[in-house]
């Protein structure tokens, strides 16, 4: 099991998040993955700087740790084939530490270019074409390509990286386990349901493949005080993601959430200054099949308190418990 550590940008400025980068490596992460947002979940939040930018800086004050993307939309504020620009363009920057995270989206973030928000079927139509077409640059020389959603013409990524960049897909069930398996470097899910890591690996040619997760914590040493921080700021994780692909803004994750209690989120995120029940819910995770986990640390003035917890106790700590 490796241990990542997340660069939310829904909470945090660009400038911070470079120096928690630096911070997150230096503590001793394996991986760093970031959040691709044009707005924040809740209004408390306060954040959404252009993620890319910030991967951009994040590479340079970085050398060891691998970066990610947790995760990008490429059908509708992007074109597929800008997508894997950036893409290629990070990992040449990176020194080939980067892969390219990919998902169907949310309302929240892909409606703000006026086309609309389509249902879970066409939206999981438009990301295997994506995939199709970043693949196809990836690979080199002219793509063309005419599909039912995206058209290429022409296209050339002049930069290739030297190591090509992985591609990871965010599931969520067996439908999207069976469609994206076959054609995806890495699985990506946010709940330890070994039934989808089983169904990864059988729906894959070749060996298992990496299955990186993401954990949300609210570490600090008055537990009421992390409790209440976690409910402000993360209660719009109780919705399921089912739910929050569909809401339109930080007006409406307010309005859906406003019966959760702190109680309730205390009871799905570990709350306050104890190790323990980090690691039983990264141990969760492992004992489902996932290889990888990145923690969310709750609260963009928290990161620097998290990150000396981390090198001093959670990290040898995790180390000990999953390896």
């Amino acid at each position: 099991m490796r241990i990542g550590y997340t660069l939310m940008t829904e909470q945090t400025g660009p400038k911070d998040l470079v120096r928690y980068a630096a911070g997150a490596e230096q503590a001793g992460f394996a991986f760093e993955v970031m959040s691709d947002h044009y707005s924040p979940w809740l209004a408390e939040q306060g954040h959404s700087p252009y993620a890319w930018s910030v991967l951009g800086a994040v590479t340079q004050v970085t050398e060891r740790a691998e970066l990610m993307t947790f995760v990008t939309c490429p059908t509708m504020r992007y074109h597929p084939a800008v997508v894997a620009q950036k893409a290629a363009t990070v990992q040449a920057l990176s020194g080939g530490r980067f892969t390219l995270g990919l998902g169907a989206g949310e309302n929240l973030n892909e409606h703000v270019v006026g086309r609309g928000w389509p249902p879970a079927n066409v939206r999981h139509d438009m990301l295997a074409e994506a995939v199709q077409i970043i693949g196809g640059l990836f690979d080199g020389g002219s793509f063309d390509y005419e599909g039912k959603h995206f058209r290429v013409d022409s296209a050339k990524l002049w930069d290739l990286p030297e190591i090509r960049t992985p591609i990871g897909v965010a599931v969520s069930g067996p439908q999207s386990v069976r469609r994206f398996a076959p054609v995806a470097d890495a699985m990506i899910a946010v709940e330890p349901k070994a039934e989808l890591a089983r169904a990864w690996d059988a729906a894959r040619p070749g060996p298992a493949s990496r299955k990186i997760a993401q954990l949300p914590v609210s570490w600090g040493a008055d537990r009421d005080a992390a409790v209440k921080r976690a409910h402000e700021q993360f209660r719009w994780f109780a919705g399921g993601w089912k739910v929050n692909a569909e809401l339109p803004g930080p007006a409406g994750f307010a309005g859906a959430t406003q019966f959760v209690r702190e109680d309730d989120v205390a009871g799905s995120i570990p709350c306050g200054p104890d190790v323990e029940p980090i690691v039983e819910g990264v141990r969760e995770f492992a004992e489902a099949g996932f290889t990888d986990v990145a923690l969310i640390q709750i609260g963009g003035d928290q990161q620097d308190g998290f990150l000396d917890f981390a090198e001093k106790e959670l990290l040898p700590a995790l180390s000990e418990a999953v390896g």
